[in-house]
């Protein structure tokens, strides 16, 4: 599922922005640039909507700011690492440095699901972790994610 997702457009080793609000910004920004976003204000609220509702922070330096939207026909994702450490309101209190984001079409759960399974399990391991930080060019970071 992740080779299917991400592609050397969708990830980077250098993902701009100070702020959490910056940094949804900068991904969703990715996801724009494919042309597979309808409207990038309505994606911006639902996933701003999601997050006033629930951090998704996670652990680990960790967050994964995802939502459900008509602005798009299909499973999307992107990933950032950040040279910043950006406060996310994890649920382990420490801030965030590796940044998947996901926008799925409302009513198919499916896939978000399966890529968000596949996210997670890759990153549990704390060598895939340490690997994703230290990548030095986008293409290096989307063989390890999809290694």
């Amino acid at each position: 599922m992740l080779k299917e997702v991400l592609t050397g457009d969708l990830v980077t080793v250098d993902l701009p922005g100070k702020t959490k609000n910056d940094v949804i910004s900068a991904l969703l920004d990715m996801l724009v640039s494919t042309g597979r976003v309808e409207d990038r204000d309505m994606a911006l609220q639902a996933l701003l909507d999601n997050e006033s509702r629930m951090s998704t922070g996670m652990e680990n330096g960790i967050a994964i700011p995802h939502a459900k939207t008509d602005a798009v026909s299909e499973l999307l994702a992107c990933v950032g690492v950040s040279k910043r450490k950006i406060d996310f309101e994890s649920l382990d209190r420490k801030p965030s440095r590796i940044f998947i984001m996901t926008l799925s079409p409302k009513g198919r759960t499916g896939p978000h699901v399966r890529f968000l399974s596949e996210i997670s399990q890759l990153l549990k391991d704390e060598d895939k972790r340490k690997a994703v930080l230290s990548a030095k060019t986008d293409a290096e970071l989307l063989s390890i994610l999809t290694g």
